[in-house]
């Protein structure tokens, strides 16, 4: 697919600033009386509609025809730890530090894909990588001493969410980096199929833990995570639209995409006034997450 480096900077920073939105209508979901189960529940669903709607219009009864039992293993495993596990812990971190803390933190996922890599798959860890680290560890230190995010307050221990959210993601970052290389379907069917999984995870650890209690939460709080769900989807789209251009080089992509927390602290400064503060310690914090995580990407 052919295309400018314009074209793919454009397709790049529309994840950036949906991404960057998203945690809004999270922190609104979860203070309108919404659950971090529920909120994964309807999230998930709602971009797997969108997904299968999209495999069905652009390939028909020929999609998947290129899928082996240890690539749907990979993917499978992929969504029950990244999609179910993961998103479970990004809403309990968005209710417990709040939106701009939530994903900065999130930005750290390449530390952890990158020594996840070091010792799973024998990648190297070059001197730019490491400088990248020491950067990105100093960001988290800023985040944890900003006083900044939710304004009910939050512990170091309540840290603990997003890193975990944002580990979760490293590994499954893994796995799909191994399953695309072993397979010819698609990035989109390959995300289907990991979304899929992992509604499938969180469909049965909601019944394992509360059944329908689970679901019984304001309406409010559903049409908060319904947005959150679309503009998740339009986002990954696009950033696969921008990775299958000629141009779009991951090392140009990647760095657009990691911005995504400064439009969120844009956005959180606006419209979560009543629910956070966004502090100079957070903004510090963020770009030196955000840089961090740039070093060690490219």
């Amino acid at each position: 697919m052919t295309g400018t480096s314009v074209d793919v900077v454009a397709l790049a920073l529309v994840p950036a600033v949906l991404w960057g939105l998203t945690p809004i209508f999270d922190k609104r979901g979860m203070a309108s009386g919404g659950g971090a189960i529920q909120a994964a529940l309807v999230v998930v669903a709602v971009q797997l509609l969108w997904y299968w709607t999209a495999i069905a219009v652009v390939y028909g009864g020929s999609a998947f025809s290129g899928l082996t039992v240890e690539v749907l293993a990979v993917f499978s495993l992929a969504g029950a730890v990244g999609t179910a596990l993961g998103r479970i812990a990004i809403f309990v971190g968005v209710d417990r530090v709040g939106a701009s803390l939530n994903s900065t933190i999130l930005s750290t996922r390449p530390l952890f894909a990158t020594l996840i890599a070091l010792v799973a798959l024998g990648e190297p860890l070059g001197p730019v990588t490491g400088v990248g680290i020491v950067v990105l560890v100093a960001g988290l230190s800023a985040l944890a001493l900003s006083r900044g995010g939710d304004l009910g307050g939050w512990t170091p221990r309540d840290l603990g969410w997003p890193i975990l959210a944002a580990a979760t993601f490293a590994v499954a970052n893994v796995a799909r980096r191994y399953g695309m290389l072993e397979t010819s379907i698609s990035a989109l069917e390959a995300v289907a199929i990991n979304e899929t999984a992992g509604l499938i995870a969180l469909v049965a650890y909601a019944a394992a833990v509360g059944g329908r209690d689970v679901l019984e939460r304001p309406r409010r709080s559903y049409r908060y995570f319904a947005v959150s769900g679309l503009l998740t989807t339009v986002a990954m789209l696009s950033l696969m639209a921008a990775l299958g251009l000629e141009a779009g080089r991951v090392a140009l992509v990647d760095p657009l995409v990691a911005t995504a927390p400064f439009f969120t602290l844009v956005f959180a400064a606006v419209l979560l006034r009543d629910l956070e503060r966004v502090t100079k310690g957070v903004l510090a914090g963020a770009v030196l997450v955000v840089l961090g995580a740039v070093l060690i990407t490219v």
